[in-house]
């Protein structure tokens, strides 16, 4: 089974592949919080400046783990299912929409928000999933009418890796393996990234 060493390794594969960016006026855009380590050391190499956006995704009401849809700060989406009512979706919207303003909040500081209009996003995260918290922060870009849209990722589902291939206007992945568990188990070191390692490494991205 193929696998990757840790974030940082992924980072510098990534970086490689999108070296056609470098130097171009785009933003690398990080999904917190395991996404930061990876996107950071991809916007050094391609003199981009580092953002996050914070999405979240909702839990079915008997199985909070599988996720039926997700919030970002600004789009939602969702699966429309007969065994979920929708004063659930509307309830769990409002609640996770609070929580990740305040997280957003918290990661961005004094920071303020690069518009994305007419600049290259290029989305990263360390690994897809289900794909909705992506999926929610794909549309939550597409909103400010970016010049192009890029998401990077070490290792996605083949489904997955098809379904974004056609949201998006570049897809690039190092990893499609076949049968997918989870983002950790083609990791070899596949550690929690905290909040704090987080702040640290924007903080370190606006010094340079």
């Amino acid at each position: 089974m193929d696998m990757i060493r840790n974030r940082e390794t992924a980072a510098a594969q990534l970086a490689q592949r999108l070296q056609k960016y470098k130097g171009q006026q785009g933003v690398v855009l990080a999904i917190p919080r395991g996404g930061v380590p990876v996107a950071a050391p991809i916007a050094r190499e391609l003199g981009m400046p580092l953002e996050v956006t914070v999405s979240k995704k909702i839990g079915h009401p008997l199985n909070p783990e599988f996720a039926i849809g997700a919030v970002s700060m600004d789009s939602v989406i969702y699966d429309h299912r007969p065994d979920v009512p929708e004063e659930y979706i509307e309830a769990q919207v409002q609640r996770i929409r609070e929580s990740i303003q305040q997280k957003y909040s918290l990661f961005m500081g004094n920071r303020r928000h690069i518009p994305f209009k007419d600049r290259i996003v290029i989305i990263v995260d360390d690994g897809i999933a289900t794909g909705k918290t992506l999926e929610a922060t794909v549309k939550l870009v597409q909103k400010e009418q970016p010049q192009r849209v890029v998401v990077a990722v070490p290792v996605a589902p083949p489904e997955a890796a098809k379904r974004f291939s056609g949201l998006v206007d570049e897809f690039v992945c190092l990893l499609t393996p076949p049968f997918f568990q989870a983002v950790g188990q083609f990791y070899e070191e596949f550690y929690q990234t905290s909040d704090e390692e987080v702040m640290q490494l924007l903080r370190e991205q606006d010094e340079d």
